[in-house]
Parts: structure tokens; C-alpha cells; sequence
């Protein structure tokens, strides 16, 4: 019996196994993102990892018109190449030269958003830096909405580099974990259907790490996709720079419904309905934060992380490092 048990406990941690390599894949990912460590290369790297894809996908069929609506739909561009450049080019130089193309795009976009939201920072830190130490900003792709919480100082000081910064940060983080929670449930699934490989004399452990790898690559590959097109697709939308209201703690909410784009819903910082088409320019808006307000180290405070919704009770001291690093608010 014990020696049975053994082999059923040691079956079992074979199956983790492969959950566990690719949670150290992900985690790493959303760790660099999180706190910013090598999150430009990453994102790079999801540009050259996207385009080597589209490549992949559409030159073995010589299927330009798809490629070029892959292009608009991810890149929001057209193609840098004609027909027959396409169809007779490598693979491999077709990937290097619209890599080049897509980062020289995405430095453009991002020069833009920041000499548009830099009226609005500048106002708000000249006439109201004293009341506010975070403001949030919404940014929408058409579809979708979000708002970015950034530190007035820093944004101000940097020229706004320092939102756009937050603003890659919010958008890796909320499409890695969504797409993770879906992965684990599509995972489950298989864990379950493998099980029946028995019947045909077939390993299902082995059956089992060749589909679980299939689903990890389609996975980070749209998610890569998710992000990069989140990414060249988000703008400000247009704002008054006289008109910064405070914003109340926001509602949980996913990347499905990272925030309805009815402005009744952004302005209030809420985003429980599902995405709607923009109705109206919605304002960017400080974070609750009263700066005169201190606290002792043992102080009991309520936080409230921005991007979830969870709130925690717990004493300042522990508190104040999980404020500093811009997830969570103090509400009470």
C-alpha cells in the first residue's frame, strides 16, 4: 500500500513539475514588470517575438493581405514592405527590418502621449502639487480603458516619461495575470482529458507536457500580442487641464473590463460595467491622498491595491513600502 501511495504522490509532483516551470517563466516576467527590472527588455522583446509570429504565420502562404491586416490590427500601421519584397524576402529579414520599423514607431507614439499629457502634469503640479502626491491618468485603446496611477513629482520632472513608464507597467501586469489565470484553468482541463490516454496503452504524463508546452507558447504568444497591441493602441484621451477632480478608490476589475470607457464610470474611477464604446473625454484625476494626514509606525491602516480592489488592514510600518511602490492607497 505505502509503496502504492509513493508511486501515486510521486505521479502527482511530475504533473506539478510542469506547472511549477512554466509559474517561474511567468512570475519572472511579471516580477520585472512589477518593479521595473528589465521591463524594457521585455517588451522588446515581445515586439521582435510578435513580429517574428506575423512573419511565421502568413509568408509560408505568401499571404500578404493578411499580413498587412495583422499589421494594422496589432501595429495600427501599414505594411513597410510592397507585395513582392513580402513574398520573395527571407523570414529572417523580414523580421529584423519590421522590428526596426515597430520600435522606431512605438519611441514616436510614446513622444507623443508625453507632449500631450505634459500641459496637464505641469498644471496640476504648479497649482496643486501641494494636495496631491499621485494623480491617475486615463488612457483607452478605443475598446478598453485603464488608468494609470503615477507620482506627480516624478512625471513632472521627467517629462512625463515616468507615466508612460507606469502606463507599460499597468498594461503587462493586468494582461500576464489574466491570461495566466485562463492558462491554469486550460491547464486543468488537460490534466483531466489526458487521463483517458490510458485506454489507448499511451502515457498521459507524456501526453500531458507535450500539450501543456503547446498551450504555454499560445499563450505567451497572445498575450504578447494582447499587450503590444494595448500598448501602440493607448492614448490620452483629450483632456482640461483646469478641470482635476479627486478620484475615489477604484472598483476590481480585469483586463476583460479593466474599466468601461463611459465616462460617467472612468471619472468616478470605478469599472464595473463591460467596455463600451468612448462616449466622452474623461479628466485626469488625483489619487485620494492627504499628504498634511501622518501616521505613527503602529498606526492601523486600511490599503486598498488600485488595479484589484483587495483591501488589507495592517499597521503603517508594514504598510508604507507597499504605498511607496504606487499598487495600493491608504483609504482609512
Amino acid at each position: 500500500v505505502e509503496e502504492n501511495n509513493f508511486g501515486i504522490r510521486k505521479r502527482l509532483l511530475e504533473y506539478d513539475d510542469v506547472m511549477n516551470s512554466q509559474r517561474e517563466v511567468i512570475y519572472k516576467r511579471r516580477r520585472h514588470a512589477l518593479y521595473g527590472e528589465r521591463l524594457q527588455v521585455d517588451i522588446a522583446n515581445m515586439f521582435y517575438d510578435t513580429c517574428e509570429s506575423i512573419v511565421a504565420e502568413y509568408l509560408p502562404a505568401k499571404d500578404f493581405g493578411a499580413f498587412q491586416l495583422e499589421l494594422a490590427r496589432i501595429f495600427t500601421m501599414e505594411s513597410p514592405f510592397s507585395q513582392e519584397e513580402f513574398e520573395k524576402g527571407s523570414q529572417l529579414e523580414l523580421v529584423e527590418r519590421l522590428y526596426d520599423i515597430v520600435l522606431k514607431s512605438y519611441g514616436e507614439k510614446n513622444l507623443r502621449i508625453a507632449e500631450m499629457a505634459k500641459p496637464v502634469i505641469s498644471n496640476v503640479f504648479e497649482n496643486q502639487s501641494d494636495k496631491f502626491e499621485n494623480i491617475v491618468v486615463p488612457f483607452t485603446d478605443g475598446s478598453k480603458g485603464i488608468q494609470v496611477v503615477t507620482n506627480l513629482k516624478k512625471a513632472h520632472q521627467t517629462d512625463c516619461r515616468q507615466l508612460i513608464r507606469d502606463f507599460e507597467k499597468n498594461i503587462v501586469l493586468a494582461i500576464i495575470d489574466d491570461s495566466w489565470k485562463e492558462h491554469l484553468r486550460d491547464m486543468d482541463d488537460l490534466r483531466q482529458s489526458v487521463q483517458g490516454a490510458v485506454y489507448e496503452q499511451k502515457d498521459p504524463l507524456l501526453i500531458y507536457k507535450f500539450e501543456a508546452f503547446e498551450l504555454f507558447q499560445a499563450m505567451r504568444d497572445k498575450s504578447n500580442r494582447e499587450i503590444v497591441s494595448f500598448l501602440f493602441k493607448g492614448q490620452l484621451p483629450n483632456q482640461e487641464s483646469g478641470q482635476v477632480q479627486r478620484a475615489q478608490a477604484p472598483k476590481r476589475s480585469n483586463y476583460d473590463n479593466l474599466q468601461t470607457n463611459h465616462p460617467e464610470a472612468v471619472t468616478s474611477g470605478g469599472g464595473g460595467g463591460s467596455a463600451q464604446e468612448p462616449q466622452a473625454p474623461p479628466k485626469a484625476q488625483p489619487i485620494v491622498k492627504d499628504k498634511a494626514k501622518s501616521y505613527g509606525r503602529n498606526d492601523v491602516v486600511v490599503i486598498q491595491n488600485l488595479n484589484t480592489g483587495e483591501k488589507k488592514e495592517m499597521k503603517y510600518k508594514k504598510a508604507q513600502p507597499m504605498v511607496e511602490a504606487q499598487g495600493w492607497i491608504i483609504v482609512d
